[in-house]
């Protein structure tokens, strides 16, 4: 039931933001002659991860709809997010109440950004971090039960589907069994000035990056600590502090494990901290700060949240049912109203099988019944921040390729440095896009193959088969 209503409450989008990225490499194993173009936008993440094969031979097997497929895997997500967060609170807390608090509170705030990484606790669409997000969860709470074992497995489980979200609960168990070691050998207990630092490199060579590189990378103020508003530095600084401070009352409740784990996971916060201001501020390492330390915010908010939850069904809710009321039902509907903010030209939950509302997605899926699988479009480079466009991707909706554009395939490039001079190249050959005129499509007909476009205004000399009060799909002569 709470899987259920945190997904009425924050939403289902299936084919926003990152879904451009990780979709297209699910439709492509199911059906090869799609996306004969462009590819390597979103195979350079596929290739790093099996979250494309296990999603797609899982629909093979079942014989499942694709989109229905997504809607049953999300679901499946937020209910093992939700499960191991009701393990991870019993364990620290025991009490019911307790366990009900920190669920209830992670169920409601679902799609709470993480400080300025431009991450959510779980995001409204199906992605490998959604998966990775859980088996951290699972994993930290097996290294808090000291079952090792369990914890590779959930470990070794979200490095199968996120290159680089598995990194967070192993380094938190190496911290946790390092910092046991030192206690048991010498009695040294964590006390809050001692801070350790280390970084994974991951191979990322430290040559100096292309100014094709530069571009696309400093589009991404989340890269770069520095660029934080200072909200966001609040929501770096906050967590930790308060963390030690739950350390110092789990102490005094006669919680031992809660404060240990209290005060390791603020200690863990300190020293990716520290990561960050390494790789973020020489300009010589802008190459590594593509590796994000600061996502290590991701899983010490969801702890955060389990024990502010476990505090408040503890001490504060416990057995009156107008307090539960009073502090979730507000929390919820603030949530959703959030979410109906954010994607405003939509519908709150995107069920499969449902004509879409948006009118940009209502051209995609026409795209993809009327228009040959191995077309090439052209569309505004800038398209997913046009008002009323949603962030919905045209690639994994379409099923069509597409020449690169600014916001994923740029954030695509700022991962993977080698692609960084063609997406330059084919983001300027469609620029400045609202300019461009019939001979500038057929130019683009020539050098990339582009044989239709998607565009706002009419253009003389275009075929459009479809228009609705936003948009044109046209042929290119």
């Amino acid at each position: 039931m709470l899987a259920a209503g945190a997904l009425l409450t924050h939403g289902y989008h299936p084919y926003v933001e990152d879904a451009e990225i990780y979709l297209p490499g699910i439709e492509h194993i199911l059906n090869p002659s799609l996306f004969p173009a462009g590819q390597e936008f979103f195979r350079s993440h596929a290739g790093m991860t099996l979250f494309p094969d296990l999603v797609a031979y899982s629909l093979r097997a079942t014989h499942a709809n694709f989109e229905m497929g997504l809607l049953i895997w999300q679901f499946a997500s937020i209910f093992l997010l939700l499960l191991a967060c009701w393990k991870m609170s019993g364990l620290l807390f025991g009490s019911e109440r307790a366990r009900w608090g920190s669920t209830c509170l992670i169920a409601a705030l679902l799609t709470t950004p993480v400080a300025g990484t431009a991450l959510y606790i779980m995001d409204q669409y199906l992605n490998p971090r959604n998966l990775a997000a859980f088996a951290a969860v699972f994993a930290v709470t097996a290294i808090l039960e000291r079952k090792h074992l369990r914890a590779v497995a959930w470990i070794a489980f979200a490095a199968c589907v996120h290159p680089l979200m598995w990194v967070f609960p192993f380094s938190f168990g190496a911290l946790w069994v390092v910092l046991d070691q030192i206690e048991r050998r010498s009695g040294w207990r964590i006390a809050g000035a001692e801070t350790l630092s280390a970084v994974w490199l991951l191979g990322i060579p430290l040559s100096p990056t292309s100014p094709a590189y530069h571009e696309s990378a400093r589009m991404h103020s989340y890269f770069y600590i520095q660029d934080w508003q200072w909200y966001e530095w609040l929501g770096l600084f906050g967590p930790i502090v308060v963390l030690w401070w739950f350390g110092h009352i789990a102490r005094t409740r006669h919680r031992p494990l809660l404060a240990r784990a209290c005060r390791v996971f603020a200690l863990y916060g300190i020293i990716y901290l520290l990561v960050a201001l390494a790789v973020d501020l020489p300009p010589a390492l802008e190459s590594l700060a593509r590796i994000q330390p600061l996502r290590s915010l991701h899983l010490l908010y969801i702890f955060l949240f389990i024990c502010i939850g476990g505090f408040f069904g503890e001490y504060v809710l416990r057995d009156r049912t107008w307090r539960w009321l009073a502090l979730f039902v507000p929390l919820s509907i603030g949530m959703l109203v959030a979410q109906r903010a954010l994607f405003p030209a939509s519908a709150h939950i995107e069920w499969p099988g449902r004509r879409p509302r948006n009118s940009w997605a209502q051209a995609f899926t026409w795209i993809r019944g009327n228009t040959p699988t191995n077309t090439v479009f052209a569309i505004d480079p800038d398209y997913m921040r046009l008002p009323g466009e949603d962030e919905i991707g045209f690639r994994c909706l379409a099923e069509r390729s597409r020449l690169a554009d600014v916001v994923k395939d740029g954030g695509v490039v700022s991962m993977f440095p080698p692609l960084a001079e063609e997406w330059r190249e084919q983001v300027r050959a469609q620029s400045p896009w609202k300019q461009l005129q019939a001979p500038d499509f057929v130019r683009l007909q020539q050098k990339y193959g582009v044989s239709w476009v998607v565009v706002q205004q009419p253009v003389a000399g275009l075929d459009c088969p479809y228009t609705n009060s936003v948009v044109r799909v046209c042929r290119v002569p």
